[in-house]
């Protein structure tokens, strides 16, 4: 439950983050010095990459786990072959 818990809370700083840099885009705009766009960038991809670590962590461990139908772990019988009839 704490990993769930920590991808959401990655997500939303994600989603601040790209918020936050377009704050700056806007206000900073034709003002070659301020490198505060950059920074946002910088912090966006450094959570993003944290974000996937969080997911494919808990996916190895087993903590997530895929809820698809399609997933062959949770349907078996939705992966037998049907042979074609003539």
């Amino acid at each position: 439950m704490l990993l769930k818990v920590i991808i959401i809370l990655l997500f939303a700083a994600v989603v601040f983050s790209l918020f936050g840099g377009l704050k700056f885009l806007v206000s900073d705009l034709g003002d070659n010095h301020k490198k505060r766009l950059l920074y946002a960038l910088g912090i966006r991809i450094t959570l993003a990459a944290l974000l996937m670590a969080a997911i494919f962590y808990g996916a190895y461990t087993g903590q997530i786990s895929s809820q698809a139908p399609w997933d062959k772990k949770l349907h078996p019988e939705a992966t037998t072959v049907i042979p074609k009839q003539p």
